[in-house]
């Protein structure tokens, strides 16, 4: 639980990014009264599909790979390697050129073959201000906090300050700092195809545009759907993948479309909403970035790592 008087500090600010970057540079080891204490890991001999799962059971995005003896990190495994698993990236070889394409076989690989090794981290000394700026600087969406020994005391993540930031930061407009070039993709695009754009261009969610209706500017795009890396996820975490299999290829899993995972009901913002009430939106629904539309066109996209840029600028 996050310390009551640390929420009221930061939501009796006037001005969210320069009164928050003050407190936390005067409060040493304050990073521990937001961050989450009791943290699930993982083994690094646990499978793949039982990361998945643990990840998909939780909610998480990211799970850290610790040692059962000594409790102390060695890796954390996300959902873009899951998705670089899937096909997105190098890790793919595992099912590729190892298991010839064997699904089964390749998701029963223990996780440590997948698993991020040189983990960003802080430890239980360091500020609010730190984490803040080694996530912005390394482009990373959490940091494990780690004690003297290594071994891991807590996490701190993207939607830890969002949800500090719902209602204050009522000045900035969300039009000053959404993202304008927006990467997006087709109703058509196949799973392995959506996991390959989200880890070259390192996004968690992509748009998916299409012909909603006629309209007299077709150049305009109209968005019929979102697919986060977490649908992705949890296609594999809840065993929906496997109901799509005959044979054990797969190929079978990787050409579904993303039309069978994506969300249709999309939650939008507006260019002129305050960040903080986006903030409060991204609370409510449990999300972490909305697309930006216009009388029904895509204007852009904001997402907890534009929100807490804009808390340090």
């Amino acid at each position: 639980m996050r310390k009551k008087e640390t929420i009221n500090l930061v939501k009796s600010m006037d001005r969210g990014s320069l009164e928050f970057e003050t407190h936390a540079s005067q409060h040493e080891g304050d990073v521990m009264s937001i961050a989450t204490k009791k943290v699930v890991t993982a083994p690094q001999t646990a499978t793949i599909k039982e990361a998945a799962e643990r990840m998909v059971k939780n909610k998480f995005r990211r799970l850290p790979i610790t040692d059962p003896g000594s409790e102390k990190l060695l890796g954390i495994v996300t959902s873009m390697d899951i998705l670089d698993f899937l096909g997105g990236g190098d890790k793919y070889k595992i099912l590729e050129k190892k298991h010839h394409d064997n699904f089964p076989a390749a998701v029963n690989e223990p996780v440590k073959m997948i698993m991020t090794r040189e983990v960003e981290t802080i430890n239980t000394k360091d500020s609010i201000n730190t984490a803040v700026a080694k996530m912005t600087t390394k482009g990373v969406g959490a940091l494990p906090i780690v004690d003297s020994e290594h071994k891991i005391a807590g996490i701190v993540s993207e939607r830890d300050f969002v949800l500090l930031m719902a209602g204050v930061l009522n000045d900035e407009l969300v039009d000053d700092h959404m993202q304008k070039n927006v990467i997006t993709t087709t109703p058509g695009t196949r799973i392995e195809g959506a996991s390959k754009i989200m880890v070259r261009n390192k996004l968690r969610r992509i748009p998916v545009v299409g012909e909603e209706r006629k309209t007299p500017h077709p150049e305009k795009e109209k968005i019929v759907g979102i697919v986060t890396a977490t649908d992705i996820l949890e296609f594999l975490g809840k065993n929906s993948a496997f109901e799509h299999m005959i044979t054990n290829s797969a190929e079978e899993i990787l050409n579904t479309t993303i039309t069978e995972i994506m969300e249709s009901d999309v939650i939008t913002a507006n260019a002129m909403s305050h960040l903080g009430d986006v903030c409060d939106l991204m609370e409510d629904k449990g999300i972490g970035g909305l697309p930006v539309v216009q009388n029904g066109d895509l204007k852009g996209i904001i997402t907890e790592s534009d929100i807490l840029k804009a808390i340090i600028s």
